[in-house]
């Protein structure tokens, strides 16, 4: 699933708001064909979209991930240490240009684990799109593998939304679609949460649930905390575990 920068400590809580809310749905049959109706029906499965590159941008101001060039996430997990920073860097995607934001991976010994470069553009509405990633794995320094790539309007891989301008309870919406590699799909569950991680204490934060139907059972709750961005991913299954955010810096 998507990789989320944040840590793992085991003293540390999260405490839940009321969900309440809209709880109407986004018409999950509906195929999204341009930008004029990003705002309230988000790409679902393997719908197709039509993105024209003007209605994006690379300033990427919503407040539920600010992406501003220089800003950066650390976190940590029980096994490793991710950082996440956006670059200067831009990368032309089906005419839409993205901003690239490095992940980079080390296990609790320093070593390279994993370095992920993704690509984002917000839309007209305030939708951050995600439009693909290019991914290598490290073993002994050397890279072992780049599962995982992709990139929309190759191969028939479509982007999704990274978060949407408007979460609401129920609001569901695809992340990537990349069949048989990439399917990420998440659900906003509340925009009223309260967490505490080591990186400070966060109101109102979003919250989602994550799920792929390449692993039917694995299920991630991610919260994103105003104007600073993802602060903690919790793990629900089949496994449990927690990324916490360590730190955020702006350039």
């Amino acid at each position: 699933m998507r990789r989320i920068a944040i840590l793992v400590v085991a003293c540390c809580a999260v405490w839940v708001g009321g969900c309440g809310g809209d709880d109407s749905g986004n018409g999950s049959d509906t195929t999204t064909t341009g930008l004029s109706n990003a705002g309230s029906t988000l790409p679902q499965g393997s719908d197709p979209v039509e993105l024209g590159p003007a209605d994006f941008t690379t300033e990427i101001d919503n407040p539920y991930w600010p992406m501003a060039r220089g800003n950066r996430w650390v976190s940590r997990s029980d096994t490793e240490r991710i950082v996440v920073e956006v670059t200067n860097r831009e990368k032309d995607v089906a005419g839409i240009e993205a901003v690239v934001v490095r992940d980079t991976v080390t296990d609790n010994n320093g070593d390279l684990v994993e370095v992920t470069d993704d690509w984002y553009a917000q839309d007209a509405d305030g939708n951050i799109w995600y439009l693909g990633e290019d991914v290598k794995d490290y073993q002994d320094g050397r890279v072992v593998s780049t599962a995982g790539s992709w990139e929309h309007g190759v191969d028939g891989a479509l982007g999704g939304i990274a978060i949407p301008a408007d979460p609401r309870p129920a609001l569901e919406y695809r992340q990537e679609h990349y069949e048989g590699e990439a399917e990420d799909r998440a659900e906003v569950l509340s925009v009223t949460e309260r967490v505490r991680v080591p990186g400070g204490t966060f109101e109102t934060c979003l919250k989602t649930r994550d799920t792929t139907p390449l692993e039917p059972d694995a299920v991630e709750h991610k919260y994103y905390a105003k104007d600073v961005g993802p602060v903690l991913n919790e793990k629900v299954s089949p496994d449990r575990g927690r990324e916490e955010l360590i730190s955020f810096t702006v350039e």
